[in-house]
């Protein structure tokens, strides 16, 4: 016997993607108030605190060049399922953690759902996008990811300061909320269609539209450098707050990462109808002041100066990234979306990733203040490249007035 599930109509399943995604992205931000606490209970080096994270990244990447197309092929909801149950499975295992070893499997887990779900999802809100609203899914790819991480940080960060048993509460609170948003994910339209070859999808592969290939060009050094300096924070931010402005507090470790995040989130709902391009060169702009303003705080021991030069750094991060989402979504044809937004992630994660896993491995040396004086360095010359990138692109506005003309179409 066959059972029916009856779908969401319309557009009705546009919000349970969003909300999904933005749970399954959280989730991902949670652990990083803990690492302090982990460190302190069992003795970690930070060889060890950097080992957790860089699994994660590794398992992350693994599968968006991986799973990142397969939706294209068996639709998005078998693949949104799939990464929720991997989800819930590290989720479980940070609950009950003993050891660095059980952080390192759920860690791993942790990449491996987000890797899984992140160019479903995306693509999924483009299906789903309301009549009349042609830009809303573009805005949301680019505002939930930083948004989640904020939510993430921000509720672990609570959670771990006033909640029993703190290195287990959050977690629990997170597989509720991911055994929900599975349930509801069930009975989602499939609107992209599906196509053969999902198994010759599944070897390792860069998915770039042909028609989005200039603009990709354009505004990767966004991405980069965008990415990069989350990846600071994600990492390093809760121990900068403990260890170099000495506020022994878990909530105010969390709000290190929310004041980029959320500042970014923020920054994406507000520039959504303003010009992509100038939107860009003000983000890359703020990328480059934002950590020079922190490494200047931080050699003056200023907390507030701290804080306000990572909301200055959070606008360039919110964006940059964001506009350089709305050019790229604007032209990407409706068969390669969940391959273009893999790729764009795994640009991104890539950035998010691999410094920090330097700059973690270089502390025991270096000492945790002069690796983030250089770590907001590299920021910014990331940013500058990205800014000569932005001029390049500014140079071929055909581009984006055929993206605008696509969307007013659409429209």
């Amino acid at each position: 016997m066959t059972l029916r599930f009856r779908s969401f109509q319309g557009t009705a399943g546009f919000p349970v993607v969003a909300l999904t995604l933005l749970v399954l992205l959280a989730q991902s931000g949670a652990p990083s108030p803990l690492y302090p606490v982990y460190q302190a209970e069992w003795n970690l080096s930070p060889f060890q605190v950097t080992s957790v994270f860089a699994v994660y990244v590794i398992g992350l990447l693994i599968t968006l060049i991986t799973f990142g197309a397969l939706s294209d092929h068996i639709g998005r909801r078998p693949v949104i399922i799939a990464a929720s149950i991997i989800a819930i499975g590290g989720l479980v295992v940070f609950a009950t953690a003993t050891n660095v070893t059980d952080l390192l499997v759920a860690r791993a887990l942790q990449g491996a759902s987000v890797g899984t779900a992140t160019g479903a999802l995306g693509a999924a809100l483009i299906d789903l996008t309301p009549p009349g609203r042609p830009r809303l899914a573009a805005l949301l790819n680019g505002v939930v990811p930083p948004t989640a991480l904020t939510v993430g940080s921000l509720s672990s960060g609570f959670l771990v300061q006033f909640a029993p048993n703190p290195t287990a509460t959050v977690f629990v609170v997170f597989i509720a909320l991911i055994a929900v948003a599975a349930v509801l994910v069930a009975f989602l339209p499939e609107r992209g269609g599906r196509r053969p070859g999902a198994l010759a999808s599944l070897a390792p592969t860069v998915a770039i539209p042909r028609a989005a290939r200039r603009v990709f060009g354009a505004v990767v050094g966004c991405m980069i450098s965008s990415w990069a300096l989350a990846g600071l924070y994600l990492a390093l931010g809760p121990t900068v707050v403990v260890s170099l402005l000495h506020l022994q507090s878990h909530v105010a470790g969390g709000f290190a990462v929310a004041a980029l995040t959320g500042t970014g989130a923020l920054t994406g709902l507000v520039i959504q109808r303003a010009d992509a391009l100038r939107s860009m060169i003000v983000g890359a702009i703020a990328l480059v002041v934002g950590p020079v303003l922190t490494v200047i705080s931080l050699e003056l021991d200023s907390t507030w100066g701290f804080f306000a030069s990572t909301i200055i750094a959070g606008i360039g991060f919110g964006a940059a990234f964001q506009s350089a989402l709305r050019l790229l979504l604007a032209i990407a044809p409706v068969e390669g979306r969940a391959g273009l937004l893999s790729t764009v992630y795994l640009i991104s994660y890539t950035a998010f990733g691999l410094p920090s896993i330097a700059a973690g491995l270089l502390v025991p040396s270096v000492g945790l203040l002069d690796v983030v004086l250089g770590y907001a360095a590299l920021v910014a010359l990331l940013a500058l490249i990205a800014l000569v990138l932005q001029f390049f692109l500014g140079r071929n506005r055909a581009v984006e007035r055929a993206a605008d003309r696509r969307e007013s179409a659409v429209a």
